[in-house]
């Protein structure tokens, strides 16, 4: 009887763990004993760090976008589907066609949520969409004067991109000649400007140093898009020619009307297995699961490691073995020219790299090598 494994969600996570499978468990897959499905909701895949270099125009869009069927392993079924139920009892997944599965990947990733505040869809910028860096792009390269504002919710994902925002606005209007006239300020919702206590350390002199403004406990509550101010909690007002937003993040639409999440839509996931909690079939991969992790990429490729051999164990009679640590890695961009990294887990917090052009150089190199790490080869 044939096997049936659904991965659900063709994001980088989903993706991987498709295309792993898929080189794995060929000859199972050829006699029909292995069926791996992955159910994409969009014929585009994008590679979500490039936002950050389209607002920059350090790209252009079409750089970071390719069509899912030309990552996708040939062994792979790929449907394309919007699901709108995942029932764990009868262990389906039902969109347009209802997909009965043996074993669940759910990655359905995190979205940003751009009505967690009153005004915010209407009067903030962004680079978490396509559409959002792109007028980024275009309205930071005829701006000539006036304060931008940096404001930051949580959780969201990518959790180093809003310092790597600011320190590359720095250097994008210091080479352009406009940065005497440009305030750029940064509002994070806790006492220090990062939840990571060595990467607040390691940005703190650099804001220091090159006068960027920043304002620690902001907790926006209300953008006012007429008055161009953004209001906190504590009812202070704070003006602004132009503001970016780094807003909270959900969980997917298909995991809050499924019940199966938080009350953000992260599903609880045991932290070293990736298994739904309470579910011996359900695994979760990447932002969709409620570890209190990075919801990064590199999450997701790390854990996509142990919990394909995990997969495949099952599928060949043995027992799971394999354990996810916890390990992320994370280039921190200090400017359009150099960068820091970081890499961490469960047991060793994170020490940010002596910042070098080398290390922006690599997270140029990886930006070119993702699709390899997309199609399970890397």
């Amino acid at each position: 009887m044939t096997k049936k494994i659904v991965i659900l969600g063709a994001g980088s996570a989903g993706t991987m763990v498709a295309n792993r499978l898929a080189r794995q468990l060929g000859e199972e897959i050829k006699k029909q004993e292995v069926e791996v499905t992955l159910i994409s909701n969009t014929e585009k895949h994008t590679y979500q760090p490039g936002y950050l270099f389209i607002a920059f125009n350090e790209k252009p869009s079409e750089h970071f976008i390719r069509k899912q069927d030309s990552l996708v392993h040939r062994h792979v079924n790929l449907v394309y589907d919007d699901v709108e139920k995942i029932d764990v009892e009868k262990k389906t997944v039902k969109g347009k066609k209802q997909y009965q599965y043996d074993y669940l990947v759910i990655a359905t990733g995190s979205h940003p949520d751009f009505d967690s505040v009153p005004g915010l869809r209407e009067g903030a910028h962004n680079f978490y969409t396509l559409d959002g860096a792109e007028r980024l792009r275009d309205d930071l390269a005829v701006m000539e004067k006036g304060r931008i504002l940096i404001t930051i919710d949580v959780p969201h994902k990518c959790p180093a991109a809003p310092l790597e925002l600011a320190l590359m606005l720095d250097d994008y209007y210091r080479k352009n000649g406009r940065r005497k006239e440009i305030e750029i300020k940064y509002g994070y919702p806790i006492g220090r400007v990062h939840s990571l206590v060595p990467v607040a350390e390691w940005a703190l002199p650099q804001f220091e140093k090159r006068d960027i403004k920043f304002e620690t406990f902001f907790n926006l509550e209300e953008v006012d898009p007429k008055r161009k101010v953004a209001i906190t909690m504590d009812g202070s007002e704070h003006e602004y020619d132009m503001l970016i937003t780094i807003p909270a993040h959900t969980g997917a639409k298909v995991v809050i009307d499924s019940g199966i999440g938080d009350e953000s839509g992260f599903i609880p996931t045991n932290r070293t297995s990736l298994k739904m909690a309470g579910q011996n079939d359900v695994y979760v991969i990447g932002d969709a699961t409620d570890l209190p992790i990075s919801k990064a990429g590199s999450t997701a490729h790390y854990q996509s490691e142990s919990l394909v051999a995990n997969i495949i164990s099952r599928i060949s009679g043995r027992p799971e073995t394999a354990v996810y640590n916890g390990k992320v890695a994370c280039f921190l961009e200090n400017s359009l020219d150099d960068a820091s990294m970081i890499t961490f887990d469960y047991n060793n917090p994170p020490q940010p790299a002596e910042t070098s052009d080398l290390l922006h150089w690599f997270k140029a190199v990886y930006n070119e090598l993702y699709w390899l790490n997309a199609k399970g080869i890397l």
